[in-house]
């Protein structure tokens, strides 16, 4: 499948702002060193970059309460919100964080994620990974999702004329907010691999007269079984969609590395799986999702170079070296950190058998 130009990639300085203390999952920063990586092996300048804007309000009341968004900046503003608040539109609940950005930081990811939608509305790649906040509902902060970017850069696909769309989510949670956003609207199928029984629990079962398609795979899903997904299932219900543009949510927390959840993928699957779909539609966008900075920066830095055809090579240049060595984890403090967190880019493969319960997910 042919693309207008080269891909784009969409970033942020906002993103290395903390926002939350440890042991909060969002004590890490986490798209910015996907950036870094990739500039420091020499596949990122300012030919194929883009900042990202930050949304303003008109576009986020495409999906999104004007109380809800009021309540946001409000929280922005004092650092606090009253507890009325809190509880109707849990933000400062769940563990969800109220900090110095908490407006704009996730309005900037959906300015980027607006952005892609405008920048491939005619064809085109772009990886925007400070996108991809999946969880988020129109009146509801959830699973440390306050603006829902990925459903926000659908309807801007759908603004442009769009009406066979394609939303892939292989985060290792069910990406309900999007299946909800969307499953009364033909023109949008969404599809779903997550972790069954893992946080927020939804998305047991598929409605394929809805467009909403879910496996929900055991722990310990492999390699080879996300190959046998795609290859069986995946790949052909999304070619039979003929669609015209796919969104795709890697979800670094399905790599086992990440110990968010209980799935054992390595990037090699994540970056099969990008290449796969690449070719099955001439609009392609890549958010983010993950939690283990070193998994997470090497995962997306392989998806930016799959995505430009770039080889990732063994031996990586001292900048890139040095990018790895400056990256901090507090989930394990004092322990050694695995040689290849450190040495290179790609995971080792961890194939395994394909078990009964995902094999039943094909037929």
């Amino acid at each position: 499948m042919s693309h207008a130009g080269p891909p784009v990639f969409i970033g942020a300085d906002i993103y290395r702002q903390p926002i939350a203390t440890p042991p909060h999952p969002l004590a890490v920063i986490r798209a910015p060193l996907a950036e870094d990586l990739a500039r420091a092996m020499g596949w990122l300048d300012t030919g194929n970059y883009r900042i990202s804007p930050v949304a303003d309000r008109a576009a986020l009341e495409r999906f999104h309460d004007p109380a809800y968004l009021d309540a946001l900046e409000q929280a922005e503003a004092m650092l606090d919100l009253p507890e009325a608040l809190r509880t109707r539109y849990r933000i400062g609940a769940d563990a969800n964080p109220i900090h110095p950005a908490v407006y704009r930081r996730p309005a900037t990811s959906a300015g980027g994620a607006i952005l892609a939608a405008r920048l491939t509305a005619h064809g085109g790649i772009v990886q925007v990974p400070g996108a991809g906040n999946h969880h988020a509902w129109p009146d509801r902060t959830r699973g440390f999702c306050a603006l829902n970017d990925a459903a926000l850069s659908i309807l801007e696909w759908l603004d442009h004329g769009l009406s066979r769309i394609v939303y892939l989510d292989l985060d290792a949670h069910h990406g309900d907010g999007v299946e909800a956003a969307f499953a009364t609207d033909p023109r949008v199928l969404t599809i779903s691999v997550h972790e069954a029984g893992r946080w927020p629990r939804t998305g047991p079962v598929s409605r394929p007269d809805m467009g909403v398609i879910n496996y929900p795979v055991p722990p310990g899903f492999n390699d080879t079984e996300l190959d046998f997904l795609m290859d069986r299932a995946i790949l052909p219900r999304i070619a039979a969609h003929l669609p015209e543009a796919i969104m795709l949510l890697p979800g670094a927390d399905a790599l086992a590395d990440d110990r968010m959840a209980k799935l054992d993928l390595s990037n090699l699957a994540l970056w099969s799986a990008v290449g796969a779909i690449k070719t099955l539609a001439p609009r392609l966008i890549v958010l983010g999702g993950g939690y283990n900075p070193y998994a997470l920066a090497r995962a997306w830095a392989g998806i930016w170079a799959r995505l430009n055809d770039f080889v990732i090579p063994d031996r990586l240049p001292r900048a890139a070296l040095d990018v790895l060595a400056g990256i901090g984890y507090f989930r394990a403090p004092g322990q050694p950190r695995p040689a290849r967190w450190l040495t290179g880019i790609a995971d080792p493969p961890n194939a395994g058998t394909v078990r009964d319960a995902v094999r039943a997910m094909a037929v």
